[in-house]
């Protein structure tokens, strides 16, 4: 099914995770009216990462996208959970499903792109697949993240709802992107020290 593009800034006054260096616990938001207030979701527009429109290639490469984001999202709830040997093993079923994308089967444009974003996939996973540390592991999240939400999207692979999230803190205030499969704000960046530190970006979704 052809999915739906949500993005962009979080509305300040509905935010509902808040960055700290003292409160892993997010902001609440006070609603004046009666009303359920809005999800976070539902107050993104625009578009964060921009990819082609591949959506009509062959199933065995949306399956295999499919369960890559599937095995990506093992790896980022492992950095979550600052478990650098859960992560490593999530990393090398990366590792395989990538290189076994089955990109011999596009066309030229298509395969290019599969190409480029498979590569780095493949580098971001080898890297962390090779760290013992979770600090060097987490430094390889932000361009897998954006390789494997790019696949998703281009190929409209995503077999459930993403949520492209940001941490403006991550990687020494840089600020860092991950990928979820909730819309719950779970920090891979600094886990339990500031879990709720985020907010979400982009939604692709059904």
């Amino acid at each position: 099914m052809k999915k739906t593009l949500f993005a962009a800034a979080v509305v300040a006054a509905f935010t509902f995770s808040a960055c700290s260096e003292n409160t892993t616990e997010s902001t609440e938001t006070t609603v004046e009216n009666t009303e359920a207030a809005p999800t976070e979701a539902a107050l993104v527009s625009g578009v964060v990462v921009e990819t082609p429109d591949y959506s009509n290639v062959a199933e065995p490469m949306k399956t295999q996208i499919s369960q890559l984001v599937s095995q990506y999202l093992k790896l980022k709830d492992a950095l979550v959970a600052s478990d650098a040997d859960a992560a490593k093993a999530a990393a090398t079923e990366v590792l395989g499903t990538a290189n076994a994308m089955p990109v011999a089967t596009l066309t030229t444009d298509e395969k290019a792109y599969a190409e480029e974003k498979t590569a780095q996939v493949i580098s971001s996973a080898e890297q962390i697949a090779a760290a013992s540390d979770v600090e060097a592991q987490r430094a390889q999240l932000e361009p897998l993240s954006e390789s494997v939400f790019s696949l998703a999207k281009a190929y409209d692979a995503g077999s459930q709802s993403l949520y492209y999230q940001h941490c403006p803190m991550a990687l020494n205030n840089k600020g860092a992107y991950w990928l979820s499969a909730n819309e719950e704000i779970q920090n891979p960046y600094f886990g339990d020290k500031m879990l709720k530190c985020g907010s979400t970006e982009e939604v692709y979704a059904d």
